[in-house]
């Protein structure tokens, strides 16, 4: 019988050059390390030594624990290597270890003892996976898992079709659905039913185009209680061609949108009567400007401000106050047409914003509204209540919105003024007037605090033998930019202002200061100084007058004449008359100035205690040329004579002026024929040239033209 041999035993046995299966080795991506039977390393690979960062020379010997352990290395896991090593038994453990500059990694660890069954010295071969793309992906899913499970925030996860795969537990905690109840459903489920189709579409729309949106959805839970909700849907694309999905996360904001109107409530409307307030009434403004803008239309801004309200909470009680405050308040916005604001500014005020045509038929109608009784109940019956309203109109007023509610309170002040239960209207360019007068009054405060002002002094001499009988003093204005001013362009805004006063006292002691210089210089020179009706009727004019004479006892008050200007309104002409007459018995003159200019020349020549009559120049310098003038001239010289009272004639610019003057019986003149108006410091000087070309000794002949 012939010897069968076995087939396997006719395979035969592959062998491999040991060069090559280095090569393999040295060619893997893996990490591969050769351990002796100790446990050290006897030779790694390029791969390993490439990712580590190390060099065989240097880490032969070593252990490899000594060598890629880390801050964050399982030391178990170590231990349990070690312990399969002793053992000389295969392992296979996941371990994170570090690289020669300190980075993590994470592999999975291979080990297979080797010894005299492959043909070698003992020992272990160990074969190293880098796994850190994995343990970062798998971290990455466990966070997320964490995030969609611990949530504060909604999540729903659903297809391409809108139905839902998946929701989080806050899903079933804001809304009350659970997990089961929904999946496979559409989110419309949630729907409150207060969107309109558009909204969805837009919605929708903005997925489609940007795979992205964002906004407040009112939904209802499972309960029926609808609740607002901050939601966000992202549309996101995975791998497989044409597969999406829609993930929607949502916050309840309810509460805070309940907060938000609390807080909102609180600062923009009033507590007691539910109306606006004053902030919520200025930003109302600002949108019905830009609206009147847009459309060129206007509006009213009103201030009412109830009249004597105070008395009300006093007699009646605080608590019939606010109850009248509510009642005015309701009928207030109820009588308002759509687009109009009624606000309560503060206490009994409260502002409008009348965007309608008819404005003049809404003012009667808030007045009426206002005046019907209101019933206070029980024994206190009815109380009738008027108000003062303040209207101001835009653009004719072209405030901004602080600016017109300002200008409606300043129009009730003048409202009550007229006798209140009115309306006043604002009027800008009245106001404009105002407030530069004010600028000008800053101004004027800070000239008299500089030493800006400066007196002037022109000559007035007696026209029968041209002596010099004094100067009258006329202020000037040393601008620091304008330079020399005139007092028409100052004068004016000083009038029935607190300034008229101090300024009048500076004209004053400045005119006597000056005297005093003449004095020394060893002129006694009389001179002649304007005094404002309000100056005169202060109370304190006549005490100040009494207390100046008393500090300074050289001055000779019978040198200082006290012009007041007959143009000027002299309220209480009998208060007028007591204060000149005490002037008169202090030892000063009266002048009564612009004689023929006011309305009043017969009642002040008869009443009022005067020393010299000043016919105004507007009258002189043309009654040569005109009979009218002139006429009045006489008149004014005339009755002058008649009560005993001297005339001096301003605006004497010739010699002809003089003879006309000197034939009408007028004893004194001055004008730029005489003098100009010159510098105190110029005013000696001209003295002597006047005496030199008319000494006291010669009585010219008024033919003669030197001089003038």
């Amino acid at each position: 019988m012939p010897n069968i041999e076995d087939p396997v035993n006719k395979v035969p046995t592959p062998k491999v050059d040991s060069k090559r299966l280095s090569l393999i080795a040295s060619a893997s991506r893996n990490l591969i390390l050769i351990l002796d039977a100790a446990g050290t390393i006897e030779w790694a690979n390029p791969s390993f030594l490439g990712y580590t960062g190390h060099q065989l020379k240097d880490i032969f010997g070593i252990r490899p624990p000594e060598l890629l352990q880390g801050p964050a290395t399982d030391t178990k896991t170590l231990t349990r290597i070690a312990r399969e090593l002793h053992r000389v038994k295969q392992f296979e453990e996941e371990v994170l270890l570090y690289t020669r500059t300190g980075e993590p990694f994470w592999v999975h660890a291979y080990g297979l003892p080797i010894g005299e069954e492959q043909g070698v010295a003992p020992g272990f071969i160990v074969i190293m996976n880098n796994i850190s793309d994995h343990k970062h992906s798998e971290r990455g899913l466990r966070i997320a898992a964490s995030v969609f499970d611990r949530s504060h925030e909604a999540i729903i996860i659903s297809d391409q079709n809108n139905r839902i795969l998946d929701v989080n537990p806050a899903f079933s905690r804001i809304t009350g659905y659970s997990r089961a109840d929904v999946l496979g459903l559409n989110p419309s489920i949630l729907s409150s039913g207060r969107h309109s189709p558009t909204y969805y579409r837009s919605m929708w729309k903005s997925i489609e185009e940007f795979g992205f949106w964002r906004g407040e959805i009112w939904n209802r839970r499972k309960n029926g209680e609808e609740f607002v909700e901050l939601q966000s849907i992202s549309r996101i694309h995975l791998d497989d061609h044409g597969s999406y999905y829609h993930v929607a996360n949502f916050t309840d904001i309810t509460e805070l949108k309940n907060h938000a109107k609390d807080i909102d409530r609180a600062a923009n409307y009033d507590d007691l009567t539910g109306l606006p307030n004053l902030q919520l009434l200025k930003e109302r403004l600002r949108q019905a400007q830009i609206q009147a803008d847009i459309h060129q239309t206007s509006l009213s801004v009103g201030y009412i401000d109830l009249d004597g309200f105070k008395a009300i909470n006093e007699n009646l009680g605080v608590e019939t106050g606010d109850k009248i405050l509510r009642v005015l308040a309701s009928r207030l916005a109820q009588g308002l047409r759509s687009g109009d604001t009624v606000a309560r500014i503060g206490g009994d005020e409260f502002g409008l914003i009348l965007q309608s045509d008819n404005h003049d038929a809404m003012y009667d109608r808030i007045l009426s509204t206002i005046n019907e009784p209101v019933d206070l109940g029980g024994e206190a019956g009815s109380i009738s209540i008027t108000a003062s309203l303040g209207i101001t109109r835009y653009p004719t007023d072209n405030a901004d919105a602080e600016g017109l509610i300002r200008h409606a309170d300043q129009a009730v002040y003048a409202a009550k003024d007229k006798g209140r239960n009115l309306l006043h209207v604002f009027d800008p360019q009245q106001n404009k007037h105002r407030q530069q007068k004010r600028a000008q009054l800053i101004e004027l405060n800070r000239a008299l605090d500089n030493k800006e002002f400066e007196l002037y002094f022109q000559p007035q001499v007696r026209i029968s033998d041209y002596k010099i009988i004094g100067f009258e003093a006329l202020i000037r204005w040393n601008h620091p930019y304008k330079g020399l001013l005139y007092p028409d362009a100052f004068l004016p805004a000083l009038e029935a202002s607190h300034l008229e006063v101090p300024l009048g006292r500076w004209v004053l002691e400045e005119a006597v200061i000056q005297m005093g210089l003449w004095h020394d210089a060893g002129e006694d020179l009389s001179v002649s100084i304007n005094i404002s009706a309000r100056h005169m009727m202060d109370r304190n004019f006549t005490p100040y007058l009494e207390n100046y004479l008393h500090r300074h006892p050289a001055i000779k008050p019978e040198q200082i004449t006290l012009e007041v200007l007959e143009s000027t309104s002299l309220d209480d002409i009998k208060r007028a008359s007591d204060v000149l007459a005490r002037c008169q018995k202090l030892g000063f003159r009266v002048a009564l100035d612009d004689f023929g200019t006011g309305f009043s020349s017969l009642s002040y020549l008869s009443t009022l205690p005067i020393d010299l009559v000043k016919v105004d120049r507007s009258f002189v310098i043309n009654m040569l040329n005109d009979s009218s003038d002139r006429a009045i001239v006489e008149s004014v010289i005339f009755m002058g004579q008649r009560f005993h009272h001297p005339i001096l004639a301003e605006g004497v610019e010739s010699m002809d002026h003089a003879h006309a003057l000197r034939d009408l019986g007028c004893e004194y003149m001055q004008g730029y024929g005489v003098g100009r108006p010159m510098p105190a410091g110029a005013v000696l000087e001209w003295v002597q040239q006047w005496r030199q070309s008319y000494p006291d000794s010669m009585r010219p002949a008024l033919t003669s033209t030197a001089g003038w």
